[in-house]
């Protein structure tokens, strides 16, 4: 066995950056996207910057697949050879097949001893839960106590964003109780959240800018004296991303910035900008500064 006898598996739309990814010893399962002909997995295949750079020339729409179950059961069986069990954290069930193919590969394999979480997040949020699943298997937790404690901290961590377009949402059927703002989407920029597993729109208004803002406020009011922990995440949005970061620099224990991998951007569309956030008093993620923290594309 080895020294931590839980380990923790993700998908790739948790979108954490591939160096954080390996010192945390996390295994992520990609998802596949289905682009200009090719199946790619995303992450591996295909990285963002290429993703986003070849998007505005596409001839089709790229739409996306989740594992095979028989993908999860290799992956649990490889991790029980050293491993005493396995928490396996997914986005949430209402925006992808992801989390039910999990199960099925749980059941594939030693259903006892794997653990398959339906996070109800995606993207930035998915990725600071698994990073609290991580801090506490690392810190010793069984299996039970990551489920419990992260299970807990679900409804506290919370997503923010705003889309450039809702075009991407809609095509890829995953809009949500946002569908209703498609009237007036020439108008306004929505300011989104995810409810209950689902994208849902907040507030509506009358510009990218001030849809930021309101992203950035969002995030704030999270902030409960002791900090947040935060990633902000973009598609090929870079700057816009640096400035919701610097705002939210002041009241941030740890803060990441981290393209949205292709599979998220499929159904997310270029310039999206979100924020992922809890109460760091929650629990720290041990990564002491917001430099350091950074990821590129």
């Amino acid at each position: 066995m080895t020294d931590r006898s839980v380990a923790i598996v993700t998908d790739s739309t948790a979108d954490l950056p591939a160096q954080l990814v390996r010192a945390r010893a996390i295994t992520v399962v990609p998802l596949t996207l289905h682009f200009e002909g090719l199946s790619l997995l995303d992450g591996v295949d295909i990285k963002p910057s290429e993703f986003y750079r070849k998007l505005p020339n596409a001839n089709t729409h790229p739409t996306t697949s989740q594992p095979a179950p028989g993908r999860f059961a290799e992956t649990y069986e490889e991790l029980l050879a050293n491993h005493d069990e396995v928490v396996s954290i997914h986005i949430s069930e209402k925006l992808s097949g992801t989390y039910a193919s999990a199960v099925q590969g749980a059941e594939m394999t030693d259903p006892q001893r794997i653990h398959v979480v339906d996070s109800q997040l995606v993207s930035m949020s998915l990725g600071l839960l698994t990073l609290a699943a991580s801090e506490i298997a690392v810190q010793g937790g069984s299996a039970d106590s990551v489920v419990e404690r992260i299970s807990a901290m679900r409804d506290q961590v919370q997503t923010y964003f705003s889309v450039a377009t809702l075009e991407f949402l809609r095509r890829g059927g995953r809009i949500g109780r946002a569908n209703a703002m498609l009237g007036s989407v020439l108008q306004v920029k929505p300011v989104l959240c995810i409810r209950d597993g689902l994208v849902t729109p907040l507030e509506r208004v009358r510009t990218f800018d001030r849809a930021l803002n309101r992203v950035i406020a969002l995030a704030r009011e999270v902030d409960r004296g002791k900090g947040l922990c935060v990633i902000v995440g973009h598609a090929a949005a870079e700057q816009d991303a640096e400035r919701v970061a610097h705002e939210l620099e002041p009241v941030a224990e740890t803060i990441m910035i981290q393209p949205l991998g292709p599979v998220v951007g499929a159904h997310a569309g270029p310039g999206v900008v979100g924020v992922g956030c809890y109460p760091a008093d929650l629990l720290p993620l041990g990564i002491k500064t917001a430099a350091s923290a950074r990821a590129r594309a």
